[in-house]
């Protein structure tokens, strides 16, 4: 109902005009509180289908079968927001709802890997690694909901689907062939998927988005835990009829997220740290659809801290030209590798790498030709323009033009980056 409607309906029943204003008002307050909820709380879900629609058209994908990317991410890739260009991706949509699957992890040695598998709420229900499981691989069974496990290493994921995203580290150049044959050498097993059904994606019209929600629900149910959410959000995300109401039409997405995402992050000392359920969100359904958006397919902290630098304006965003400068200390307080990524932003409030004279998109321990200080700290320097001398050596080129944000990696951290003991220095213009 509308507002006109509504308060028709309160005068039928007798209510005074101010009180059935009021009553009404509550009513519209109540719907669109409601509305956004059920907004935020599906965002992942659409997220994760679309990008599974994406994956899906590229030649040779297909439903439990390993895609690879066979070169780093530049400014082309715009498969999945905030790619990393340390890590070449090896990534599969699962359908366990036929019976589980298998994975056999070849031995990895020293080099870093990562095999995530994310429900499709986006928690991260595994990951399999260089941190968990060390280099010498091995065979995992990947169960769904409510079915027997028969496998050797039997591996337990949340919902009937799921996306498996797998990181190797690699030095690219002449270290692609082995990290090729390093992709390789993942194998995935399990039941040949139906057709994916066409889902609305998170820009689609209210009643459309909310009807694909519906739908990717049935396919894959939240947890028990969810149902305080569920039951108070029904009228849009229930298996009932839909409630078309003026709060619905009201809702404007990307303005909400972008709201929201500036008033869930804190910036400490320049940067904004991550919260500590990160990658496996419980009912923090908020910042579980912040990330869904900014940064999907995040990993855990305890696998890799993602830093935002605090900007210009204090929220995420550098608007100058600089030049800008980060010095770091001779070493990070982590057990793996650190990476500085270059992101120009976009409208709807993703991040993709930008294009550049130097092809360089992030900048890092491995970046070869680093000029580092007597002391062995090191200065980046941070701009649209080439800084010029020896500071061309640590430039990470901004885009020509429009807002930009940088993220830090740091890929096993120690516990005093965990617990806030070490801080990183700021962002200066200067």
């Amino acid at each position: 109902m509308n507002r006109r409607e509504l308060l028709a309906l309160a005068g039928a029943l007798g209510l005074a005009p101010s009180l059935a204003r009021a009553a009404v008002q509550e009513k519209m307050d109540g719907d669109a509180t409601a509305a956004r909820d059920a907004y935020l709380y599906a965002l992942p879900l659409i997220e994760m289908a679309t990008t599974r629609a994406r994956l899906l058209k590229t030649p040779g994908a297909a439903i439990n079968r390993l895609s690879h990317t066979r070169a780093l991410s530049d400014h082309t890739a715009r498969w999945v927001t905030t790619p990393n260009n340390d890590t070449l991706y090896s990534s599969a949509f699962l359908d366990l709802s036929k019976g589980a699957g298998t994975l056999t992890i070849p031995p990895m040695g020293k080099r870093y890997y990562s095999v995530a598998v994310m429900d499709m709420f986006t928690n991260n229900n595994v990951v399999l690694g260089t941190r968990t499981i060390g280099g010498e691989g091995g065979t995992f069974t990947l169960v769904g909901p409510g079915q027997a496990s028969t496998g050797p290493n039997p591996v337990r994921i949340a919902t009937p689907h799921a996306w498996m995203l797998i990181r190797i580290l690699t030095d690219g150049g002449e270290d692609l062939a082995a990290t090729h044959n390093a992709q390789d050498g993942f194998v995935l097993k399990g039941a040949a998927g139906g057709p994916i059904a066409a889902y609305a994606a998170r820009d689609a019209k209210p009643a459309d988005y909310f009807a694909t929600a519906r739908a990717l629900l049935a396919s894959d149910p939240g947890p028990p835990t969810d149902l305080k959410i569920l039951r108070r959000t029904s009228a849009f995300l229930g298996a009932g009829p839909f409630r078309e109401t003026a709060a619905v039409d009201g809702v404007d997405e990307a303005k909400m997220i972008t709201v929201f995402a500036k008033g869930r992050q804190v910036f400490t000392g320049g940067w904004s740290y991550p919260r500590p359920n990160l990658g496996d969100y419980g009912q923090d359904y908020l910042y579980r659809a912040i990330v869904a958006l900014q940064g999907l397919g995040a990993l855990p902290v305890a696998e890799a801290v993602y830093l935002k630098a605090a900007g210009d304006d204090g929220a995420g965003s550098f608007t100058g030209d600089g030049p800008y400068r980060l010095s770091l200390p001779a070493q990070l307080p982590l057990d793996g590798f650190w990476s500085l990524s270059m992101y120009e932003a976009t409208a709807d409030g993703q991040y993709f790498f930008t294009d550049n004279p130097l092809k360089r998109y992030a900048i890092g321990d491995r970046t070869p030709g680093l000029k580092r200080n007597a002391d062995g700290t090191l200065d980046l320097w941070i701009g649209r323009a080439d800084p010029g001398g020896d500071k061309t050596a640590n430039w990470l080129p901004a885009p020509k033009s429009g807002p930009f944000a940088m993220y830090l990696r740091a890929y096993l951290p120690k516990a005093e980056l965990l617990d806030g003991r070490f801080r990183l220095p700021a962002v200066v213009k200067v």
